[in-house]
């Protein structure tokens, strides 16, 4: 049973990964990329769908990451898995101190109510999610060495 925990919460947050990694080097620069308003019109989009999704992924990742944790506590990775927990804290401690606040605002613009320093706060948030990504590649690493 811990074996298909392990597993399972290995693959949830590599996804989770993948989705913050995508959104971070390959759907943003395409939005960038888009004629007059599309990209910000983009983004507001991105920004209510992921934002309604992500919460619930990266709180159900932590969980996961926490009973595995404990399940496992006598077993060897065990120092792997708590580290990738500390990770996950960390990236939503991130999350809701530095990027959904910026989100919270951005999804609701449009290129009649945006403010003038938009491109900034946009330019904000993506330096931001470039460091989540990195700490939650570094603890969906942790995890996969504590697999092995």
């Amino acid at each position: 049973m811990l074996n298909a925990l392990e597993v399972f919460t290995t693959v949830v947050v590599g996804v989770m990964v993948g989705v913050e990694f995508s959104v971070a080097f390959v759907i943003n620069r395409i939005l960038d990329a888009l004629p007059e308003d599309s990209g910000q019109l983009g983004r507001a989009h991105g920004g209510r769908m992921l934002g309604a999704v992500m919460p619930v992924w990266y709180i159900t990742s932590l969980v996961l990451v926490a009973v595995w944790a404990v399940a496992g506590w006598h077993h060897s990775g065990t120092g792997l898995v708590v580290t990738a927990g500390a990770l996950l804290i960390v990236s939503v401690i991130m999350s809701v101190l530095l990027l959904v606040p910026i989100n919270n605002r951005s999804k609701t613009w449009t290129p009649e109510n945006r403010p003038e320093d938009w491109k900034e706060q946009a330019n904000r948030w993506d330096r931001y999610h470039y460091v989540r990504v990195a700490v939650i590649i570094a603890a969906f690493a942790l995890l996969a060495a504590a697999l092995a």
